[in-house]
């Protein structure tokens, strides 16, 4: 049989497991929301979209008369150019829009989400006829997989990498970085430093002067860029000089 103290014994004992998973629900609170924070993302409530889609561009679109983003995938800018193999430019932010628009083909998008970025944009995994918009983004070489948010789409930007499809088969810069060096401005060279170190997609590659690549070329030291004043400084330090 219990008696009085074993019973006030296991009240206490009982409080302070409660206080304890107290303690750690808000701990995993904080964390949580610290977390949005730092990804410029708000949560809220489930929330599902469904209706004809307009293509904002190559990851955002409009459904049900709210904007979205699409989860997970970073597609080029609408003004971003990439080269082919054969080292010609040409205007890939444009084409993924089109690749968007081909996915959606004025069929019924069905959009959920729980977060919004710091845009006010739904942030949420798409879907038309059951198949995931984003994934065929990225499959398509329309993309990449946007690590930062998700890692859903890795595996299928693997084999957009292997295959050589859509912005893979040559060079480009990722997104974030176009995104950022469209508002940095350039650093100025060293003196006698006119060689380009640029870290791109596809690597660590150096521009020269003459180069067809190297006056759009800027160089940001915050993102491990540099100038060198040589060839073979540069290739000691890992970059490859740039096939054109």
């Amino acid at each position: 049989m219990t008696n009085g103290n074993q019973v006030v014994e296991m009240a206490l004992a009982a409080r302070g497991q409660d206080g304890h998973l107290a303690r750690m629900l808000r701990f995993c609170t904080l964390f949580v929301l610290a977390a949005f924070g730092q990804f410029g993302v708000a949560p809220l409530q489930a929330k599902t979209l469904s209706g004809k889609a307009v293509v904002v561009d190559g990851d955002t679109l409009k459904v049900a008369g709210d904007t979205v983003r699409l989860l997970g995938i970073d597609a080029p800018e609408r003004k971003q150019s990439c080269t082919m193999a054969d080292g010609a430019e040409w205007r890939c932010g444009g084409w993924a829009d089109g690749v968007l628009r081909g996915l959606v083909d004025d069929r019924t998008v069905i959009c959920e989400g729980d977060v919004r970025d710091r845009y006010g944009r739904l942030v949420a995994r798409c879907r038309v006829h059951g198949g995931d918009l984003g994934q065929g983004m990225v499959q398509r070489g329309a993309a990449r997989a946007y690590r930062r948010y998700s890692t859903d789409y890795v595996a299928d930007e693997a084999m957009a990498v292997a295959a050589r499809v859509g912005v893979w088969q040559g060079e480009w810069v990722s997104p974030s970085l176009y995104r950022q060096r469209s508002v940095a401005a350039p650093v100025a060279a060293p003196s006698d430093c006119q060689i380009k170190g640029n870290i791109s997609a596809s690597g660590r590659i150096y521009h020269q002067p003459g180069q067809r690549d190297y006056d759009r070329t800027r160089i940001t030291p915050g993102k491990g860029e540099r100038w060198f004043c040589t060839r073979a400084e540069a290739e000691i330090a890992g970059w490859r000089p740039a096939r054109r």
